[in-house]
């Protein structure tokens, strides 16, 4: 019996004033061919439709109900057990010092007579820090007046310490925001009261929204000028809306089980959006040519998604397997993001495969109508779908050379500045002008110098003998007076358990400078080995600082096996699918260069500041975040893409035909795709968190950079040298690898 392959990818070239020569009607298969799974999903939900609609419904809001019934539990965790950081702060929670609890500073400013020493200042701010020592999480209040060292020089800035019961991600936003209410009724008269630290910053977060609707516009409009119809842009959109509704909701839930910090939500959305649309947009995109082939609505709908199903599944997964991939780096605030956005994506996945089949079902009549109309215009303007991208690949196989070298001399050069990244994590120093905690970090930054915001606490622990620390944590004070870059060093500071003392080294540098960063790793290369040789104790340097460093430094020396395993996976994948050996190989170096020109644009705006952009370091977790979702998001292309030309290969057996015939059938939609997920994922650039600007703008250039210089350009430039060798693969490699098709037989 005769088969008719059913394609994978959304058929944008299919439809009127196809080739010809290109065998039947797809919708049409022949009498006796089973159905798949994807199929019958499809079947099921489009005969219940409203059952499936109302399910869908059901869950979404029964998801919110209870997330808004149980509240979020989102906490932060960057601990990092075996750093000198983590060590020092457990030693600093063991003994009982005032330092293993965060603290958020009142800072003072006045400008007038005697400054913040002035009488009529001093009996407005006692009073104040009187009463927020009685408030909630707030464990001491040190007064301005009680150090001479909180005063500055000429005395226009002093400072209270308000020490918090625990870490800022601890703190409850709510007590911080009455810590600060507490401090303005202070304010006024010419005195300025601002709240500096990290509780004050995540006290003063502002709630998403612009960003995700900005995104979700731009998507339909692009969604309205390629099918001509609102209903028909509609659904894919529709689609992911309830999709990502319904992940938001279960990660609420789930923070109460697993650690998930509190940017996950923004970074769901992100990802949700972007995928949500782009999965829908393809088995609605093949839909569409089904119509166009003349199927009815209830068949091109089981058809579609028997066909680009497949192609969403395993995409789906592909993108999921890069994010747990993230696990082996052993970092546990990203392993909670990593669940997060992977549930995020299988959540879409679902939603593509059983809600949309319902929705196409309702809207089957309008949208077949829209797509005759449209049809019916291209026949009257004699516009072949495909040709121009046919055209576009024949060019490219002319000049296969020319195309592979210049792209990638663009991409290297974009990728050469992510050599030098420098990670890091923002500080309040990268905050909005408008917000309080960046007008108290440049107050201390002015009164007291840059590295005031960030200072280092050494911990020495005494001999083990369990003696006193006062005689060694004298000598590690004299030693640190004499450190290059160590600006001021507080008198030691006791615990309650005399073994125990704590002295702070402030920087001569910002908290985010190179400088400090070098002083960090000195201290514990050069000067504090040496100094415990003589003393008998051990000395660690802790604080938000070396914590930040830390962190850095762990994520650089995993980095390495996360991209082995993430990458090693996808290939063996890839392989199983296509059974090629260098086709694998090709995806992997191609994503691996599109994600280093994206980090290289990062560096250059954010590190370097160009574009008016707050220069400081790259957010640490970062790189590997946007790995994970680029080399999977990167991979749906590749496959969406090489499926086609798979599935042309295997019917002609003429590679340069079937690189043509790929591009003709899948350039347009790819195109849309790519397009939807750069207008998503840019719109959050417009986001105030610098995180969050990070994140957009390093997916929206690698999503441009694959869709256009990588699938347009590379791709069938290297499809067209490597000729017939692109489908070899070794006979022992191929028994080996278990068969997974895309195509329906």
């Amino acid at each position: 019996m005769g088969r008719t392959r059913v394609r994978p990818e959304s058929g944008a070239g299919a439809g009127a004033g196809a080739d010809p020569g290109q065998g039947p009607p797809v919708g049409h298969l022949p009498p006796g061919a089973g159905s798949g799974v994807f199929e019958r999903i499809a079947a099921f939900s489009a005969r219940r439709r409203w059952w499936a609609l109302v399910l869908w419904v059901a869950v979404l809001v029964g998801t919110q109900v209870l997330a808004a019934g149980v509240g979020d539990a989102y906490r932060n965790d960057f601990s990092l057990p075996g750093t000198d950081s983590q060590r020092a702060l457990e030693v600093m929670q063991k003994h009982g010092s005032v330092q293993a609890g965060d603290s958020v500073q009142i800072v003072l400013h006045d400008e007038g007579g005697d400054g913040v020493r002035a009488t009529a200042v001093r009996k407005r701010v006692e009073p104040m820090l009187k009463k927020v020592a009685g408030l909630p999480s707030v464990a001491q209040v040190r007064s301005p007046y009680e150090d001479r060292s909180a005063v500055s020089g000429d005395g226009t800035v002093g400072y209270a310490t308000v020490t918090l019961d625990g870490k800022a991600e601890q703190v409850p936003p709510d007590d911080t925001g009455r810590i600060l209410d507490a401090a303005k009724t202070a304010e006024g008269q010419g005195l300025q009261v601002e709240l500096g630290g990290e509780a004050a910053r995540a006290a003063e977060e502002s709630e998403g929204g612009a960003a995700e609707g900005a995104g979700i516009l731009s998507a339909l409009v692009i969604l309205v000028f390629l099918f001509g119809s609102l209903i028909a842009a509609s659904v894919p959109v529709v689609t992911a809306v309830f999709a990502v509704g319904t992940s938001l909701g279960l990660i609420v839930l789930a923070s109460h089980a697993f650690t998930i910090a509190d940017f996950t939500p923004y970074v769901m959305m992100l990802v949700g959006l972007g995928v949500g649309i782009d999965y829908a947009l393809l088995i609605f995109s093949r839909y569409r040519a089904e119509l166009l082939h003349g199927t009815d609505r209830e068949r091109a709908n089981r058809v579609a998604m028997d066909a680009a199903g497949r192609t969403v599944f395993f995409a789906g997964c592909t993108v999921i397997i890069a994010l747990l991939g993230l696990v082996v780096l052993g970092l546990g605030s990203l392993q909670g993001v990593a669940l997060a956005v992977a549930l995020t994506v299988l959540v879409t996945m679902l939603a593509s495969l059983t809600l949309l089949p319902a929705l196409l079902a309702v809207a089957g009549r309008r949208i077949e109508r829209s797509v005759a109309r449209r049809a019916a215009k291209q026949r009257e303007r004699n516009r072949s779908e495909g040709a121009s991208w046919r055209r576009w690949g024949a060019a490219v196989q002319r000049r296969p050379w020319a195309a592979i070298l210049v792209s990638a001399i663009a991409l290297g050069a974009l990728a050469a500045p992510a050599l030098g990244l420098r990670l890091g994590f923002a500080d309040a120093g990268n905050d909005p002008e408008t917000k309080s905690s960046r007008a108290a970090y440049d107050l201390l930054a002015d009164g007291f110098g840059p590295g005031f915001n960030g200072p280092l606490i050494i911990v020495a622990e005494g001999k083990s003998t369990g003696g006193p620390v006062a005689e060694a944590a004298g000598a590690l004070r004299s030693e640190l007076a004499k450190v290059p870059g160590v600006a001021e060093t507080s008198p030691p500071i006791p615990t309650r358990d005399p073994t125990t003392a704590t002295v702070l080294a402030f920087p001569g540098s910002a908290p985010q400078d190179e400088a400090t960063s070098v002083l960090v790793e000195s201290l514990r290369e050069d000067v504090l080995p040496p100094l415990e040789q003589r003393t008998g104790a051990r000395f660690l340097v802790g604080g938000s600082t070396a914590a930040a460093e830390d962190f850095a430094a762990t994520v650089a020396e995993r980095m390495p096996l996360f991209v082995a395993v993430v990458v090693g996976l996808s290939a063996l994948l890839l392989m199983a699918v296509f059974r090629s050996l260098l086709i694998p190989l090709k995806a992997a170096v191609l994503n691996l260069l599109s994600i280093g020109a994206s980090l290289g644009v990062i560096t250059l705006v954010f590190q370097h500041g160009w574009f008016g952009a707050q220069p400081g370091p790259v957010e640490a977790f970062i790189p590997v975040m946007i790995f994970a979702i680029v080399f999977g998001l990167s991979m749906d292309y590749e496959v969406f893409l090489l499926s086609r030309i798979h599935e042309e290969w295997e019917r002609t057996k003429d590679p340069a035909l079937a690189v043509r015939e790929g591009l003709a059938h899948t350039g347009k939609v790819i195109t849309a795709a790519g397009a939807i997920m750069i207008v998503v994922f840019a719109a959050f650039v417009l986001s105030p968190d610098r995180m969050l600007q990070q994140f957009g703008l390093g997916l929206a250039v690698a999503i441009l950079l694959d869709a256009v210089v990588i699938r347009c350009l590379i791709v069938p430039a290297v499809m067209q040298l490597l000729g017939r060798s692109a489908w070899w693969l070794p006979g022992w490699l191929s028994r080996m690898l278990p068969r997974v098709r895309l195509e329906r037989h």
